[in-house]
């Protein structure tokens, strides 16, 4: 059986729309050094104990892309990665108000983090033999796949589709109990 994870708090990022990019009001939520101690097959049972199932297992994926019908959880079992998260490569750095455009932000073996649907993401560079699993919500359709090249119209359309996607009644890591439902709940309540 897989070990109790520890109790952490989570690392939040929000990344605001861009032009390309639907991005999401539900921030980006990080769990650092969750499954240290972890074993390959505690991950896959942690997960699917707490309703979400292995969709992959991939390496290094430099293209910038978004789900619009999913959420999306990547536990990494190994190396490390830097990922642009929020920003497709035709962004400007940031909107006429001034606000950036995406985050930069660093992840490393036994990171946990899940990326609200329409949110863009890439890797930037990955050392150690970088590698990942890809958790979805349990009955959550196939992903589609997004290039952030769609003009404004387009992106809006698809931002409809991406922030309709319903928030799942479990965190990956902690379950029922855990920070995701209860944090994006929070944050959609509010908007």
């Amino acid at each position: 059986m897989a070990p109790a994870p520890p109790t952490l708090e989570p690392e939040l990022h929000y990344v605001i729309p861009t032009p390309h990019v639907p991005n999401s009001r539900l921030p980006i939520i990080i769990y650092r050094g969750v499954l240290k101690g972890f074993e390959y097959d505690d991950i896959i049972e942690l997960m699917q104990r707490n309703g979400w199932k292995k969709g992959g297992q991939w390496k290094t994926y430099k293209t910038a892309h978004y789900h619009t019908n999913v959420h999306e959880g990547y536990a990494v079992i190994s190396g490390s990665v830097r990922y642009l998260l929020g920003k497709g490569p035709t962004d400007e750095d940031s909107n006429e108000g001034g606000k950036n455009y995406g985050v930069e932000v660093s992840f490393e073996k036994d990171d946990v983090f899940i990326l609200p649907a329409g949110v863009s993401h890439n890797s930037i560079e990955s050392e150690g033999d970088f590698e990942y699993i890809g958790f979805y919500v349990k009955d959550a359709p196939k992903w589609d796949m997004n290039y952030c090249k769609d003009d404004a119209e387009v992106t809006e359309q698809k931002k409809e589709r991406s922030w309709s996607v319903p928030i799942p009644e479990t965190d990956p890591v902690y379950g029922a109990e855990g920070p995701l439902p209860r944090v994006w709940r929070e944050v959609s309540s509010t908007v």
